[in-house]
């Protein structure tokens, strides 16, 4: 900026002459600030000029530092830095930074809250007092479902989208489901259905993709109760699309079979590695010429203690014509691997007569079940008298049958030539099941009160993010085999007993860091913090 003068009723003003872009008319102006006069020669500048000067002088006099502060803090710190050193290797931190700026570090104070506490929201003002946390001041029970209420889905499909980004492209991504039950009768979604866990309440499903390697969440959604696993494959397929994901790699269980599910994968180019029953056509007939040669010396692999062979097969592969709408039929390439397990035999024949001993005693003790009516008429025989009363006589031919396939199972692949490459990959769909647990245990996710739809999806947003670093903290102690000495819950209130110290003008510090800490840091693979 220039300085001028300019002479008004006889007196000489002094203004600095301050560019500025006009946007209404298209083009670099000018405006006139004043800021003093001259007298007899000499600059007197006015209040609002020597005021600004004044606040120009102070805040270059301030140091960089810590904040002065008249209290005296001392709060627990140790599992919130665990949690802060997470979400910065995994980029949750920078993700929710990047699309909640406004927002993130209450987002941020209540997913470490969910993780440490596993108490409801109006419970966060205790907490508060006694944790340094990123936001730093209490978060309401009314400001917090509020919070929730904002979250809007373009949000959360751009943090999905970032968070995907981060994960490998060579890792497959276990895919499942879960039911929650509802209190709330304002949930379009909460429907009554099989209940996963046996509550008797309406339900939404929760499906969620897994990364198999990293064992980090990458993607979840909320389904109606009453929607068969089968159904959610073709949204699954049509969300993942927007997520960006190159080189898609699926490994889903049993339950998500179903030929159009398969053909849907085959048409966007997806990997993917699934169970199948046995009595699919494509599967059986092989089996039945394979039996006894699949149960050999040279088949038996002792590193996970089973039989196991593969064969290459034809997929019958659907198509339809998006114009025309004509049906193309071709074939595929599909590995198809089949395994037997003498301890799985064991289990499905006392599985399986347990079963019978049930349905047995329905039918003699007069108490059938519409449910079971099928399997009554194909298990016994049962006929009336007058004398006699009831006789239930086993069905041997169809129990024979049943026998036949026990102890086998299946896995079908587009990607995976070798059948123990396939297997160990299908076992780590566990860590989905694991990924379930603590939604349930750790995060309250078993039943949800939220009485709002807007706030459900709030919820259950930040308890996705609040899996991540669980999910984090599980694979490291898997790793460290340290779930032998602690659970993940001991081991979080090992470290949230380290304290963090602020006097009055002084910068704050951590406090006594025992040697037992220092290892599960190590363990993380985090830096102690200093």
């Amino acid at each position: 900026m220039s300085r001028g003068t300019q002479v008004i009723n006889g007196t000489e003003y002094v203004f600095e002459d301050q560019p500025y872009w006009d946007s209404k008319k298209k083009r670099g102006a000018h405006k006139r600030i004043y800021i003093g006069k001259n007298v007899n020669g000499e600059f007197v500048p006015n209040k609002k000029y020597l005021l600004q000067q004044e606040l120009e002088k102070a805040k270059k006099d301030i140091q960089p530092g810590p904040i002065p502060t008249d209290k005296s803090l001392r709060q627990f710190y140790g599992a919130v830095y665990l949690l802060e050193q997470i979400g910065e290797i995994t980029g949750v931190t920078h993700d929710l930074k990047l699309c909640f700026p406004n927002s993130y570090k209450q987002m941020l104070s209540i997913v470490y809250y969910l993780i440490l506490e596993s108490n409801p929201l109006y419970r966060f003002k205790k907490w508060n007092h006694t944790h340094k946390h990123p936001y730093g001041k209490n978060i309401s029970s009314q400001r917090g479902s509020e919070l929730l209420t904002t979250i809007s889905e373009a949000e959360k499909m751009k943090f999905f989208t970032l968070q995907a980004e981060r994960r490998l492209e060579t890792e497959f991504l276990a895919f499942d489901t879960t039911s929650i039950s509802s209190y709330s009768q304002l949930i379009k979604q909460a429907k009554y259905g099989k209940n996963k866990d046996g509550d008797h309440l309406p339900q939404i499903n929760f499906a969620l993709l897994l990364g198999e390697e990293s064992g980090l969440p990458v993607y979840y959604r909320k389904l109606p109760g009453n929607l068969s696993d089968v159904k959610t494959i073709s949204k699954l397929l049509r969300d993942i699309s927007f997520l960006n994901l190159n080189k898609v790699k699926l490994v889903m269980d049993r339950g998500f079979y179903s030929a159009e599910n398969i053909n849907g994968m085959y048409k966007n180019h997806y990997k993917f590695l699934i169970g199948a029953k046995l009595s699919l056509s494509i599967v059986k007939k092989k089996l039945d010429s394979i039996r006894d040669e699949i149960k050999t010396r040279k088949n038996y692999h002792t590193e996970v203690g089973l039989f196991a062979k593969g064969f290459l097969q034809e997929w019958p592969y659907k198509k339809i014509k998006p114009r025309s709408g004509k049906e193309i039929n071709e074939t595929r390439r599909i590995y198809i691997h089949y395994y037997y397990n003498d301890q799985k035999a064991t289990d499905d024949r006392k599985c399986f007569y347990h079963e019978l001993d049930i349905l047995e005693e329905e039918l003699r003790c007069g108490k059938r079940k519409p449910e079971h009516e099928k399997e009554y008429s194909k298990y016994f025989e049962v006929t009336t008298t007058p004398v006699r009363g009831i006789k239930i006589e086993p069905k041997q031919g169809a129990i024979d049958t049943a026998e036949n396939n026990f102890g086998y199972f299946v896995l079908i692949s587009n990607a995976i030539k070798d059948p123990i490459e396939a297997l160990n990959i299908y076992r780590t769909k566990d860590l989905i099941e694991k990924a379930f647990e603590n939604l349930k245990e750790h995060l309250n996710m078993r039943r949800e009160s939220v009485a709002s739809e807007e706030g459900l999806e709030g919820k259950l947003f930040l308890q996705f993010v609040a899996l991540i670093y669980l999910c984090y903290i599980k694979k490291a102690m898997d790793d460290k085999k340290l779930f032998a000495k602690y659970s993940m819950k001991e081991l979080l209130d090992e470290l949230d007993i380290i304290e963090f110290y602020q006097q009055p003008g002084n910068r704050g510090y951590v406090g006594e860091i025992t040697g037992k800490q220092k290892a599960l840091y190590d363990a993380m693979e985090i830096q102690v913090p200093t």
